[in-house]
């Protein structure tokens, strides 16, 4: 699956904060409201917080603002909406309690190292 480069200096940037489990759903296929889903994991509010920072840090030189942030500072999922990908911060037990990954499990699924 090709991924645009803000989407790979999303995951980047998240994997340089210590995200865990960073997967891409391409969901041009399946929605209207985005191409991209980035799902990633982190330990706790504060490290969720990190990633969403380190995330902005990179993309807003790049002229990349999110249209939308919600659950940002104190919540146990953060969402940045950037238009054509919707990124995705969880803490491991509400992304286990929403799964995403299920939900749009007809979406092509590729998991980013580090």
């Amino acid at each position: 699956m090709s991924v645009s480069k803000p989407v790979q200096l999303a995951a980047q940037a998240a994997l340089d904060k210590k995200a865990e489990s960073v997967v891409v759903l391409d969901l041009r296929q399946q929605s209207d409201f985005t191409d991209h889903f980035l799902l990633l994991s982190g330990n706790n509010q504060r490290q969720l917080v990190a990633i969403a920072d380190a995330i902005g840090d990179v993309l807003r030189p790049e002229g990349y603002r999110p249209n939308h942030i919600e659950g940002y500072p104190r919540q146990e999922w953060i969402l940045l909406d950037y238009g054509s990908f919707v990124v995705h911060i969880f803490t491991p037990k509400t992304r286990a309690f929403y799964d995403l990954e299920r939900l749009w499990g007809g979406a092509i699924r590729s998991e980013i190292k580090g």
